[in-house]
């Protein structure tokens, strides 16, 4: 992603520390990004709303609202990428973070090499999660998938996936019957800088399962491949054998 891309990138940054949000800035303006500033939850809330940011990165501790709660806000109106910003050795706010719709996290402290890394791949999971168009894919009288579309029907109802959900869906739907492991899932998914966090692929293959699957705890799609990784269930080949039978 080039410099005079991310001129058009507006990247909202939420901390109640002056001297942090001034390093966080600088360093992506260096960038080429539009950086906002915002110092509390009320202030982030408010940012969101008004100057429509691309991407935010936003600080588990604050005074007035924390960031779990600023997150929970944004998530009801809003799919923005969010990146938080947690306190090292906090692994349960990263897990919380996560399970509350968080598209990332940075441990503090951090180089500036490290965020810029993370807000650029995140982005380019933002902008690449349709893929190539393949219209409609009719799985069984369930689930409907619409990659031109961006749309997701279960029963009838259109569901609402957030860009990194969509992204791994499209990767395991391409490819249908085939064993995706857990690093090509990261390199296809999250980019090749993430190889070494397997734990993103298990948190996100059960978000699509709890939103997917008529019975998560037993899925008919996204079917597990003990030490390996995941696929997709062959459709296409199931209704194949079901017309033979007719």
């Amino acid at each position: 992603m080039s410099n005079s891309r991310n001129r058009d990138r507006k990247i909202l940054v939420v901390d109640d520390e002056e001297r942090m949000v001034r390093f966080i800035r600088l360093n992506l303006e260096h960038d080429g990004f539009q950086v906002f500033e915002a110092y509390n939850g009320t202030q982030a809330i408010n940012r969101v709303r008004t100057n429509l940011p691309d991407l935010i990165l936003l600080d588990v501790m604050m005074p007035d609202i924390d960031g779990f709660e600023v997150l929970k806000i944004v998530r009801e109106v809003s799919t923005v990428p969010v990146i938080m910003l947690t306190a090292k050795g906090e692994e349960d706010d990263r897990v919380r973070g996560l399970e509350l719709g968080a598209d990332d996290y940075v441990t503090k402290p951090f180089s500036p090499r490290e965020l810029v890394s993370r807000v650029r791949a995140v982005l380019r999971r933002t902008e690449t999660a349709g893929g190539d168009s393949h219209g409609l894919i009719v799985v069984d009288d369930r689930l409907k998938l619409d990659f031109d579309r961006h749309e997701v029907w279960v029963d009838g109802e259109l569901i609402q996936l957030r860009p990194t959900e969509y992204r791994l869906l499209y990767h395991l739907v391409q490819n249908t019957g085939r064993v995706l492991t857990h690093d090509q899932l990261l390199t296809r998914v999250w980019g090749y800088e993430y190889r070494d966090e397997p734990h993103y692929v298990r948190l996100y293959i059960n978000y699509l399962r709890k939103k997917l699957e008529k019975d998560p705890a037993n899925p008919k799609y996204i079917l597990t491949e003990r030490g390996t990784g995941y696929r997709f269930v062959d459709f296409r080949r199931q209704a194949l054998s079901d017309e033979r039978t007719i």
